[in-house]
Parts: structure tokens; sequence; C-alpha cells
């Protein structure tokens, strides 16, 4: 298991203008920097995951990508230098709701700043800087880390030779947080999202949990171990439990709120990175339909760009699951951009 790392961004400021004090960064790192520091490849997480992706395990929510990062794989270790970034406002490393402000010494719960797809990236950046990166031959994540390859390429756009989105899309389709306030609020201990000194809303986030991975496709990854529809429900309920003790409910709506404003469409002819877009059969988020508008937008944009339908039965987690559909795509395409 590599060591988690934290980098720490003094006087963040985000788009709204507000401050964060002090704003940590939870990082992996795999690989050696090259010399003139061009050699780094930076892999994004989704909505409810965190940088372990690359290693796998349950915390790789929206996909395990173990299969696809390391040595000898496709987002190769032992050719570049790998950073896995857990975003701002994200619970595997990074300040968000449950961190304590340095103005009040209580967790900021409700009060978190709200955040952009940009400030998150912008984060991001600021952390590679940190650590001597000067270029990235490519930006990929499934998911929320595919919104985060598209803004970097239109924040960023000479960062970059190439951007891999997989289960993503150009927009987000979230257009308000009210669904998942009201499931949070059912919470008696919720109280406005400041529950840290009443005992917490697992229980709630369990159940909200079960929900998710069920739709992601879990219960139809899980059926191979679990053929008995019972025990496939028990595994179900450990792994969302597990996750929910990790991560904080305010982190949900903090990202959720970062979504509602995400919209790369309007600055696609800043793009000047190679693309490289992925989407599942079975994806219930980001359905195949999407394809025709996001390449058509991209290719009328000047953007070159390639799409990799993935036939997984896997739903939103095909890009993990079901890794060796696409892996040799992705390694074509990484063997085609620039190494440094």
């Amino acid at each position: 298991m590599l060591p988690m790392q934290v980098h720490t961004i003094r006087d963040f400021r985000l788009t709204s203008g507000a401050v964060l004090q002090e704003a940590k960064i939870g990082y992996l790192t795999t690989g050696r920097l090259a010399a003139n520091g061009r050699n780094a490849v930076l892999v994004t997480h989704g909505y409810t995951s965190g940088p372990r992706m690359i290693e796998g395990g349950e915390s790789a929510s929206e996909g395990s990508w173990a299969a696809l990062v390391g040595p000898g794989r496709p987002i190769d270790s032992e050719q570049y230098f790998i950073v896995a970034s857990n975003m701002l406002g994200s619970s595997f490393g990074s300040t968000n709701g449950a961190s304590i402000d340095p103005s009040t010494g209580r967790p900021y719960g409700p009060r978190f700043p709200e955040l952009t797809v940009s400030d998150i990236v912008a984060a991001q950046k600021h952390l590679l800087d940190a650590l001597g990166v000067r270029h990235l031959v490519a930006v990929a994540g499934p998911s929320y880390g595919g919104y985060q390859a598209f803004q970097w390429a239109v924040d960023y756009p000479d960062f970059m030779h190439g951007i891999v989105a997989a289960v993503s899309g150009l927009r987000s389709s979230v257009t308000t947080i009210a669904p998942l306030l009201a499931q949070l609020e059912k919470d008696p201990n919720w109280n406005g999202g400041d529950y840290y000194d009443r005992g917490g809303v697992t229980d709630t986030t369990t159940a909200m949990r079960v929900e998710t991975l069920k739709g992601y496709g879990l219960d139809t990854a899980l059926a191979a171990r679990f053929p008995d529809p019972a025990a496939r429900t028990t595994e179900l309920h450990r792994i969302a439990r597990a996750w929910a003790e990790q991560f904080d409910a305010n982190s949900l709506v903090i990202l959720r709120k970062a979504m509602l404003r995400y919209d790369v469409t309007p600055a696609l002819s800043r793009i000047r990175a190679r693309v490289l877009y992925v989407l599942s059969r079975t994806d219930r988020l980001f359905p195949p339909t999407l394809a025709p508008e996001v390449m058509d937008a991209l290719h009328a944009a000047g953007v070159s760009a390639d799409y990799v339908p993935l036939d997984s039965s896997f739903g939103h987690l095909a890009s993990g699951l079901d890794a060796e559909k696409w892996a040799p795509a992705l390694r074509a395409f990484m063997a085609a951009l620039p190494a440094a």
C-alpha cells in the first residue's frame, strides 16, 4: 500500500472569493519524476472514491483502476511519475467538512465554502507545482475524475498532452442538491450538517450508499462471488458501511454543489490536448447515447478526440471492473502521446 502524503496550501483563494486558510490535499505517488519534470500523469477519482483507486479495494467506488495503473500497465509507473490526488472537499485525505476551521476551532460542517471543479483542479495544480511537475503527459480518471480531466484541459490547456475521461461527460447532469439534502435531513442527527457532536449520520449514509452501489452496478459485479441474493445483500451492506465510516456526509454535499456549475462546453475551443473518451454500454449515469453529442462537440471545436465504447454489464463501474476490455486502447493512446 502506498503511503498517503499531504500537501498544504496556505490562504487558498477560491472562485467565490472565499479563502481557505489551510487547504490540505491528500495524494499518492508511484514511479519517478524525470529530471525535467515532464513525465507525470495525474489520475483523478470519482465523486465518492479517492486516490487509492489506483490500488483497488473497496474505497475505489467508481471502479478500481489497479489493472490500468502500475508497472507494465497502460499507465505505466515504470515510465511515468503517477500522482493520484484526493479532491479538495473529499474525505480521503483532503480538507473537507469534517476538518477543523482554524478561525473557529470547530468542524467546518455546512459552513465549508462553496467549491467549483475549477477550484479542485487549481488545488491539484498547486500540488503538482510543489512536486516539481512541469508538464503532464496526461490527466485521466472516471466519472467525476473525467470532469476534472476536462476541466484541466480548458483551465490549463498547455499543461498536458492528453486527457482520458471515462464514464463521464462535458457537463453535469445534476441540477439541484435538494434530493441529497432531503435524504440526509431524515436522519435525526443531521442538524443542518452540524452533526459532529451528535453521533454522526452513518446509518443514513450507509443506506444511501447501498442504493448508490446498486445503481453503479456492484450488485451485478458481486453475483459471481455471492450467487445467493441474501449473501450478496449482506456483502453490499458491509461494503457500504465501511465506506460510510470513512466518508463524511458533508463531503457529499460539498462535491455535489461543485457539480452544479460544471460545464466545459463553452470552453471546448481552449482544449489543446488529445482526448480519449470512454463510455459503458450499461452505465445509467453516463449512457452511451451521450457519445454522439460529446464527440460532435469536441470535433466541432477542433479537438483531436477518440471514442471507445465499452461493452460491459458492470454499469458505472465498468472502466475498472472491465479494465481489460479497454486497456489496449488506453495503452495505445498513452503510447501515442509525447513522453515528455
